[in-house]
């Protein structure tokens, strides 16, 4: 359900179909269901790592905006200690910098919350990959803008409008364009590019260019 009072800006906006329409649905089941099946036995051996390295829960599922404004939990493995929401606010208070790092750009690059499994699977990607049950679900797409936070919206301003025509992509431009090593304007223009010049084959070109980018690691936090 489209939250107003989250971004009352867009509340009167009138709801759209998510571009690609009905082709890229097709290509989103058909793409998520053969990679989980061939990543499956990834999946168990990261459950286990996370469940070794930390016993919290091996899912960690927070609230997203996707198309239309619709709110959905957007999955992932775990890569942060169980307290973690607790220790960043401590850490802060207590550090000015990171405090401006993390108002300007949602990330910070020495997360005192992170797990040593997680560090591990956020350098490779790989706590992204139950976002392929997202994509399945229609949540998501295999290809679209950088699925984000309620409260961010407001930092797109007009072009906000470019991101809710669209289902959140697991992959992206932003993602083989430098990802953290991009400031945050740069990563909502580029979410806005994506929508205005959409193209199936802009999207098979965009899945070639990740397999590099996460093998590499380049840009990852």
């Amino acid at each position: 359900m489209t939250d107003a009072s989250i971004f009352p800006h867009y509340a009167q906006r009138r709801p759209v179909r998510p571009i690609g329409g009905l082709r890229k649905r097709v290509f989103d089941v058909v793409g998520s269901l053969v990679l989980l099946v061939l990543f499956s036995p990834l999946f168990l051996l990261i459950a286990i790592a996370v469940k070794l390295d930390d016993r919290g829960p091996v899912l960690f599922g927070h609230q997203r905006i996707g198309h239309n404004g619709r709110s959905f939990r957007c999955l992932k493995f775990r890569t942060m200690v169980t307290d973690s929401n607790a220790r960043l606010a401590a850490y802060l208070a207590e550090n000015p910098a990171a405090l401006a790092e993390w108002a300007t750009t949602r990330k910070l690059r020495h997360d005192i919350r992170v797990t040593t499994t997680g560090k591990v699977l956020r350098k490779l990607s790989l706590d992204e990959l139950p976002q392929l049950l997202n994509v399945l679900r229609g949540d998501m797409s295999l290809v679209g803008p950088r699925p984000i936070m309620g409260e961010e919206m407001a930092l797109y301003g007009d072009r906000g409008n470019h991101y809710l025509r669209s289902r959140p992509g697991l992959t992206g431009k932003w993602q083989v364009s430098g990802r953290s090593d991009t400031t945050y304007e740069e990563r909502i223009q580029l979410d806005s590019l994506y929508v205005e010049h959409w193209s199936f084959v802009g999207d098979i070109w965009i899945i070639l260019k990740t397999v590099p980018v996460v093998l590499l690691a380049r840009g990852a936090c």
